[in-house]
């Protein structure tokens, strides 16, 4: 049992998806965890991973010592609660973070419900507990999604949704990255523990090239989990339209998987687009291959129809320095415009108008290379971490107060 003069988090778990697996925010959570391993405040690291098909957590060569890993838990599993509980409970952690969005434990109504009341229940069991959340129930279109086709099922969704945000709130803090969505919390949940955090350069990195690269064709990059609001379609046919106006240097890189609620999604594009040449699919990008990937590109586009909140891409896209074209999605423009991002933008489904705004930084080299520069600042302005001393100062306040961590029960 701790002694009141060691009230600080020297143990931390980490509630996350994690690499090889591919379920939404594996890449969050490992540099999470790479970043908590690369500090010196924090003795161990325990990441309750999740158990994919992929083969065993990742482990981190340089931290192998002080990062331990333990699979707890499965995709649309019911038994998930039960399992990541157990699982905290014997890793006697000082506190936990869980890296989190709504469809995290799974796209089931009920699996995935019942995940979302975990983080409530480590609370409750006396373990300082803290959400990380990437998007809100209330601005996710549940149909565009691909979770419903049912306008009534789509409503009791998002009531359902906001029922399970009133138990994240529970926590001891909720960090989230973006301003309006902390306002949203205190304003309509009357939340006073939703903090707005940063999210952190996920690298380090030496300052990249920007504008088009010199060599090969002229590549454009889309990065995903594709066939719920996340499409391709439209992004092929702009590419074919580029075609007819004379670009033929162009090459379309389309890298990720079918997103869990569109299996086969990605092979339908690719039977439908199998006369074009110059259309890549990449499948399942390794962490080590993802900075050549962007590095490659002439410019990133994002063919979405909804968000859910702030993009993830567009943060690495950023960081290495890449122009994009956007959907002008209300929320979502000025959501990334107040994280101080940029890009060209398109009206949603018009695939003539995505062809512009992918002609307008192919065409002007000296404005894709300021949108690449602008977008490097916006991604690498905070590096991860400073993130994680950011939550090590809240969960040390949380853990002080209460004498010794919840796993001293």
């Amino acid at each position: 049992m701790k002694s009141a003069a060691s009230n600080t988090v020297r143990r931390i778990g980490v509630l996350t998806a994690f690499p090889p697996g591919r379920n939404s925010l594996n890449e969050f959570g490992f540099h999470l965890v790479n970043h908590m391993a690369a500090n010196d405040d924090i003795d161990s690291v325990v990441v309750f991973a999740d158990d994919t098909d992929a083969g065993a957590p990742m482990t981190l060569d340089e931290h192998s010592g002080k990062v331990d890993n333990v699979v707890c838990w499965k995709f649309n599993a019911l038994t998930n609660p039960l399992r990541v509980v157990r699982a905290v409970r014997r890793a006697k952690v000082d506190a936990v973070i869980v890296n989190l969005q709504f469809a995290t434990f799974g796209d089931s109504k009920i699996s995935g419900g019942l995940g979302l009341l975990i983080p409530a229940i480590l609370k409750r069991l006396g373990i300082p507990t803290a959400v990380i959340l990437h998007n809100l129930v209330d601005n996710v279109d549940m149909q565009d999604a691909g979770f419903t086709d049912s306008k009534v099922m789509a409503w009791i969704m998002n009531k359902a949704g906001r029922a399970l945000t009133r138990i994240i709130l529970k926590t001891d803090y909720v960090a989230l990255t973006i301003p309006r969505y902390v306002e949203f919390l205190i304003e309509s949940y009357g939340a006073d523990n939703a903090l707005l955090a940063p999210h952190g350069s996920f690298e380090e990195i030496a300052e990249p090239s920007f504008g088009i690269p010199a060599d090969g064709p002229r590549k454009i990059l889309a990065f995903g989990k594709w066939g719920t609001y996340k499409t391709v379609d439209i992004l092929v046919d702009a590419v074919r339209d580029l075609g007819t106006r004379g670009y033929d240097d162009l090459e379309l890189v389309i890298a990720g998987t079918d997103s869990p609620n569109a299996v086969g999604y990605l092979q339908g594009v690719a039977d439908n687009c199998a006369d074009m040449d110059n259309v890549v699919f990449t499948g399942y990008v390794a962490e080590e291959d993802v900075e050549g990937l962007f590095s490659s590109a002439a410019v990133t586009a994002f063919p979405y129809t909804s968000t859910t909140g702030s993009s993830g891409v567009l943060h690495q896209a950023g960081s290495y320095g890449r122009s994009a074209v956007l959907p002008e999605i209300g929320d979502f423009v000025e959501v990334i415009e107040e994280e101080g991002f940029i890009g060209v933008y398109f009206e949603p489904g018009s695939a003539t108008g995505l062809a512009d705004a992918l002609a307008k930084l192919l065409d002007d080299e000296a404005l894709n290379a300021e949108h690449g520069q602008r977008n490097y600042l916006a991604a690498t302005g905070i590096p991860m971490s400073e993130v994680i001393d950011w939550h090590l100062v809240h969960l040390n306040g949380v853990v002080a107060p209460n004498g010794a961590a919840g796993t001293a029960n």
